[in-house]
């Protein structure tokens, strides 16, 4: 089977999707990560002793920031409606899981909302911690769900 991609038109150019015939439908969509720290950075982190403040707290923030403003950073990206988005982050032994969910009533998903989400949650968690932890590692970034519900 041959699988077309939506941002390249017949000539091989990048180019946006044409969306401006579709209907609004409300989309949901979450996303997941991590970022590895060592130990002794999690202990600092739980004890809210990183010298930059609240870990947690501002990588809530700046996650919710970066899913509004994903249509800047990725191109071709169109800009969605937002009606919410969440971001949970859990502390375990080796670093901080973070979850994302994203909510829109639009004509294209929020699939890169929920990820530009996660993926600035990790960002920040790396600027507050660098300063103690030069073995960071961010990944495991990826889609876990995404759904579409039409409108009557």
């Amino acid at each position: 089977m041959e699988s077309k991609l939506s941002h390249v038109d017949e000539g091989g150019k990048a180019r946006m999707v044409d969306v401006s015939e579709k209907k609004r439908v409300r989309r949901t969509a979450r996303a997941a990560g991590r970022i590895h720290l060592a130990p002794a950075t999690v202990a600092l982190v739980r004890g809210n002793g990183i010298a930059k403040g609240d870990v947690l707290a501002v990588a809530r923030i700046a996650g919710v920031m970066g899913a509004k403003r994903t249509s800047e950073l990725i191109p071709l990206c169109h800009n969605v409606e937002i009606e919410h988005v969440d971001v949970q982050l859990r502390l375990v032994d080796d670093g901080v899981e973070i979850e994302s969910r994203s909510v829109c009533t639009d004509k294209t998903g929020i699939e890169m909302e929920a990820l530009t989400a996660v993926s600035i949650a990790a960002l920040a968690i790396y600027d507050m911690c660098k300063a103690v932890d030069k073995g960071m590692v961010i990944g495991e970034i990826r889609l876990l769900e995404k759904t579409k519900e039409e409108m009557e």
